[in-house]
């Protein structure tokens, strides 16, 4: 016999456990704001296994009250295998109480941590593959903007670039100057340590120069400006991101790359060789008080000696190698930031994750440029 409607005449909170072929079914009637347990009881009799049906068919109104006594009294026979009916429940009614009746069980909770634990390496690997897709793609981006430049098609504005290079340069000057100064007196009491053992203090110059120009000069600069520069260009453009001011530049028909990332790209390019000049000059001048204090090397000595081991290869492999890093240190800020997520927490994560790569990159870069230019006998 099919289940009798629960009709009520009056507006109260009426409910009722009927017996059906297949299980039972829970009516409910009436209005349900504001009520309690007692309106609500638990079923009178044991529920047979099968399926359980929850008829709200004369439901005229209810609050977050039903919900969680409906959640009290359905999960323990979730829990105990009865199949749950609830599609004659309201919309909205029916998702929360969904959700909240379908919590992971103990073993299934363990299945869950094995397979994450089986397939950690898989996603990590997924994860790792989208991203450099996602740069790869990125880098495609640049070198087609950097065509329209140069076919005069660019949305590039000069006085965006005219600002870039002026709060790049001169605001990076004294941080980077600090910075190879400390390099530099430490080669000179490194290098010298070890020269004086053989009485070749002569060659601290030599060891300073080539060091300072060549190698430290570009890597110390490259990262400073990723610290400096590289989270900033991502904070900015992942803030654009989150308040969608990048979808309003697609909405007005302007490339986000040629107005937002080649200023900055060209900037860092621009400024890169007179920075890693002055870094050089002062990295080399800051070993000759440890040089002439130390190790009794005479400062016209040890200045000739510069002039000496400096050479157009150590130059140019030095410039290289610094306007390479300012460039990939660009390219790291503006590829975090240009797809960083739509919150303020993403921001975050684009600026970390900015200077990270950044370093990664140069440090790579470093390496690989070494042992090319070794390689090829410069």
């Amino acid at each position: 016999m099919p289940p009798t409607p629960l009709l009520p005449a009056t507006d109260a909170a009426l409910s009722q456990w009927l017996r059906s072929a297949d299980g039972c079914t829970l009516q409910l009637a009436g209005d349900w704001r504001g009520a309690t347990a007692a309106q609500l009881p638990a079923a009178p009799w044991p529920v047979p296994d099968g399926r359980l049906q929850v008829d709200a068919a004369a439901l005229t109104a209810w609050d977050s009250t039903l919900t969680a006594l409906l959640w009290s009294r359905l999960a323990p026979l979730r829990r105990d295998g009865l199949t749950l009916a609830l599609d004659a429940l309201p919309e909205d009614l029916r998702a929360v109480l969904e959700q909240a009746l379908s919590p992971q069980t103990p073993a299934a909770g363990r299945d869950a941590a094995a397979s994450s634990a089986a397939e950690g390496w898989l996603g990590g690997l997924h994860a790792w593959w989208a991203d450099a897709l996602t740069t790869i793609s990125f880098l495609g981006e640049v070198l087609l903007a950097l065509g329209r430049l140069l076919r005069g098609r660019s949305d590039l504005r000069l006085s965006d670039l005219l600002r870039q290079v002026d709060q790049t340069g001169p605001l990076s000057l004294p941080i980077v100057l600090l910075t190879c100064a400390l390099v530099g007196l430490m080669l000179a009491y490194m290098g010298g340590a070890q020269l004086d053992r053989i009485g070749a203090q002569s060659l601290i110059a030599d060891v300073v120069t080539v060091g300072m120009v060549r190698e430290m000069a570009g890597l110390m600069t490259g990262v400073i400006l990723s610290g400096r520069l590289g989270a900033a260009f991502a904070a900015q453009l992942a803030s654009m991101q989150a308040y969608e001011e990048i979808d309003a530049l697609r909405a007005l028909g302007v490339d986000p790359v040629d107005y937002l990332v080649l200023p900055r790209l060209l900037a860092l390019l621009i400024v890169a060789p007179p920075l890693l000049a002055c870094a050089a000059v002062v990295g080399v001048v800051a070993g000759l008080p440890a040089a002439s204090a130390v190790y009794g090397v005479p400062p016209h000595e040890y200045l000739q000696g510069c002039l000496n081991a400096l050479t157009w290869t150590h130059l140019w492999i030095g410039l290289f190698k610094g306007v390479l890093y300012a460039g990939l240190v660009a390219l790291a800020g503006c590829r975090e930031g240009l797809y960083a997520g739509r919150n303020a927490q993403a921001v975050g994560v684009a600026t970390t994750s900015a200077v990270v790569k950044a370093l990664v990159w140069i440090v790579t870069a470093a390496c690989g440029t070494t042992v090319v230019f070794q390689a090829l006998g410069f």
